[in-house]
C-alpha cells in the first residue's frame, strides 16, 4: 500500500539487448573511441492521470541521454512525447483511471521509435483543425498533433484492434 497522497507509481517492465557496432565517436583531443550502441524496449503502463505526462517523458529523456541524441532533438522528442500522452489521458482515455496509456520506446542505433496506446474509443486525426489556419491561431489548445508531426520524422496512427488509438512516432539521430 502507499502512504495517503503519493502518486501511483508507472509499472515498468524493460527488455533490453546490446550489440557492439562498429561506429567511431570523436571527442576531446581528436581521439576517436569505440561506441556501443544498445538496442533498447522500454514499456510503460501509466495511470490515465495528468502526472503520468512527467513520468512518460523522464523515461523517455533516460532513453534519449543514452543514445546521445543532439539537444535539438531531445527537446522535440520530449515535446512529441508528452502531446502525445496528454492527447491519451484527456482525449482518448478522459482521465478516467480505470483505463490506462501504454507507452513503448525501442532505441537502436539510428533511430527511436515511439508508440503511445490509450484505450478510448479513437478518433480521426483528419478531422483535427489546423492551427496554422487564420481562426485557429490564437486558440488555446489544437497544438498537439501539429508539434508531434513538426518534431519527429514520422507519425502515424491508427486503431488497436481491442480499442484505442495507437499514435507510432519515428527519429532518426
Amino acid at each position: 500500500t502507499q502512504p495517503t497522497g503519493m502518486l501511483h507509481r508507472p509499472f515498468f517492465r524493460f527488455a533490453f539487448r546490446s550489440r557492439f557496432y562498429g561506429q567511431t565517436r570523436r571527442v576531446a583531443h581528436g581521439k576517436a573511441t569505440p561506441r556501443v550502441v544498445t538496442d533498447e524496449t522500454t514499456e510503460l503502463i501509466l495511470p490515465s492521470r495528468v502526472e503520468a505526462v512527467a513520468d512518460a517523458a523522464a523515461a523517455v529523456a533516460d532513453v534519449v541521454r543514452r543514445a546521445e541524441y543532439p539537444d535539438e532533438a531531445a527537446f522535440g522528442i520530449d515535446m512529441a512525447v508528452r502531446e502525445a500522452v496528454t492527447n491519451a489521458v484527456l482525449h482518448g482515455n478522459l482521465q478516467d483511471e480505470a483505463k490506462t496509456v501504454e507507452v513503448t520506446l525501442v532505441s537502436s542505433a539510428d533511430t527511436i521509435e515511439i508508440t503511445v496506446r490509450d484505450m478510448g474509443s479513437g478518433f480521426e486525426v483528419e478531422r483535427v483543425p489546423d492551427p496554422t489556419v487564420t481562426p485557429n491561431l490564437l486558440k488555446t489548445s489544437g497544438r498537439g498533433i501539429f508539434f508531434m508531426r513538426t518534431f519527429m520524422d514520422q507519425v502515424e496512427w491508427s486503431s488497436h484492434p481491442e480499442g484505442g488509438t495507437i499514435v507510432r512516432m519515428t527519429k532518426k539521430t
